[in-house]
């Protein structure tokens, strides 16, 4: 196993999950009180716990996150929300729609990196492959939950 490379691949992951979970609770609040509130509440959390797991594993491998990483990612999570969304103030029907197509390209990098795991799990007695499986079917869920939610949303969006 090429260790370097996947401690790299791993801390980049890490970094992404910051920034993700960043954008989860924000579009969590954004909507709360909306029916979309709940769904994207427990995806919120969902995408806490994945990060503790995905923290847990790197750990488990003997390696530690990347600060500057995981710092860059925050601030730039911070900065995708500069954005105009047709309104001057306020949280606006595109928003949701942006917002949710950013959890779901999450999503779809997270799925990525339960399935590439599960792969080295045969070979990596460190890694546990129950549990990636159980990350990898969740991730699906997730999935499939926030592409309701976009769908929805881009026709309140574009439609009225």
């Amino acid at each position: 196993m090429n260790e370097k490379q996947l401690r790299i691949y791993l801390q980049d992951h890490l970094a992404a999950s910051t920034a993700g979970l960043e954008l989860a609770r924000r579009t969590r609040g954004a909507n709360e009180g909306t029916e979309y509130g709940p769904p994207l509440a427990k995806v919120a959390d969902e995408i806490a716990a994945d990060k503790r797991h995905l923290q847990g594993i790197i750990e488990d491998l003997g390696f530690a996150g990347d600060r500057l990483k995981n710092i860059a990612a925050w601030g730039l999570e911070k900065v995708g929300r500069l954005k105009l969304n047709g309104q001057l103030t306020g949280y606006s029907p595109l928003s949701r729609v942006v917002e949710l197509e950013g959890l779901l390209s999450g999503i779809t990098g997270k799925k990525g990196l339960w399935i590439a795991l599960l792969e080295l799990a045969p070979s990596e007695p460190r890694l546990d492959a129950a549990l990636l499986e159980r990350l990898r079917d969740r991730v699906e869920e997730q999935r499939a939950t926030l592409e309701a939610l976009r769908a929805k949303a881009a026709r309140e969006a574009f439609l009225g």
